[in-house]
């Protein structure tokens, strides 16, 4: 149990060393003409020194938030403003969909061709097998993108089994420990499992989450770019390792999303029921139409 404490000590104080030493020597990770700083990105993008730096961050921000109120307000405003440009971007992507699906039919179906061109000029060209897997693509970037986007407009479906029937308090207490127990660790352990998932689809040596910094560097020798171009059938979609990156994004997103849940819901539980809501940008679907907002 000391152990455990003093690991937890130490790794808390070394994160202050470890974000400056990261600050002001960017070449050892950022520069990626070098293998070495490829292999350290990878490493400590998962790694127990980047999970305290972001533990530290966010102790620091939240005690200054609970000293000054309106810095905490400020924090929320940008996190959620953050969700909602990304989600109200992406969402067109839903439109492309419908809009692919039907060329496709009048492509296939009427024109009877093998292939679609896209662009002037010299065009994309892919076969229309392809084109119907992409389909695929636009479904991920809405789900991994739009969900916290969706979460700040309150379009999640929920059961309020007991949340419901208790006071506006006690809620925002439900929240807090909701964002810090369930909402945090789940998108930590997320991160953890797709950072590796992505990278080795990406390079080669695969890395993998027990490499020791050491290890990773003797891989760097022999490291060289081999992204994923491997379909479900020969002339079908081939860019699947864009599903990894969405899912690292979708786990970063949801994490600055619990963080920005918890702070609006510590806020409401001290400023009380009138802080309902408060600098909450959510979109309207019109006059008239208030009894289906936050259920689409």
């Amino acid at each position: 149990m000391l152990d455990g404490i003093v690991w937890f000590a130490q790794n808390l104080l070394m994160s202050f060393y470890n974000l400056g030493y990261a600050v002001t020597h960017p070449g050892l990770w950022l520069d990626w003409s070098n293998k070495e700083s490829i292999m350290r990105f990878i490493y400590y993008g998962a790694s127990v020194e980047f999970l305290f730096v972001i533990l530290t961050t966010f102790i620091v921000i939240t005690a200054i938030g609970f000293v000054k109120n309106s810095f905490m307000w400020g924090c929320v405003r940008v996190l959620e403003g953050f969700a909602n440009s990304i989600g109200r971007f992406v969402a067109w992507a839903g439109l492309l969909m419908v809009l692919q699906q039907i060329i496709i039919v009048f492509m296939q179906r009427i024109f009877t061709q093998a292939t679609i061109s896209f662009g002037f000029g010299t065009g994309l060209t892919f076969d229309i097998s392809w084109w119907a897997e992409e389909l695929k693509l636009y479904n991920a970037l809405v789900v991994t993108l739009c969900a916290t986007y969706t979460f700040v407009q309150g379009g999640h479906v929920r059961v309020d089994l007991v949340y419901s029937v208790v006071s506006f308090r006690t809620k925002r207490v439900i929240d807090m420990v909701g964002s810090l127990l369930f909402m945090m660790p789940v998108s930590m352990l997320t991160w953890l499992y797709g950072w590796f998932f992505m990278w080795r689809h990406l390079v080669v040596p695969n890395p993998s989450a027990s490499d020791t910094l050491d290890k990773l560097m003797l891989k760097s020798r022999a490291l060289r770019w081999n992204v994923e171009t491997i379909g479900f059938s020969p002339s079908g979609f081939n860019g699947y390792f864009l599903f990894k990156i969405l899912l690292v994004s979708y786990a970063g997103l949801v994490f600055l999303q619990a963080v920005s849940f918890f702070y609006r819901s510590y806020l409401e539980w001290k400023e009380g029921e009138a802080s309902a809501g408060k600098y909450l940008d959510k979109d309207s679907l019109g006059e008239g139409e208030e009894a289906f907002e936050g259920t689409h």
